[in-house]
């Protein structure tokens, strides 16, 4: 599935997928949400991102996570 707001670039973060047109990682996105930050406390300490993004953030990793293998039972 194509993400839009997510790019990768071997020259921006060491090519770990960031929101387009900044230096923040979905990884650090992730992290906030995980600690329990709200989206409205994201977006006050990053004013350049958009709800949008948040949600573009999880929608990657939901589809990176789709792609890994899966261990079978024994």
């Amino acid at each position: 599935m194509p993400h839009p707001r997510i790019k990768r670039d071997p020259k921006v973060m060491m090519g770990k997928p960031v929101i387009a047109g900044t230096r923040i990682t979905v990884e650090h996105i992730l992290r906030c949400v995980a600690a329990g930050d709200s989206v409205e406390h994201i977006l006050r300490n990053y004013p350049h991102l958009t709800a949008e993004d948040i949600r573009a953030a999880q929608a990657y990793a939901a589809d990176y996570l789709a792609e890994e293998g899966v261990l079978a039972a024994e």
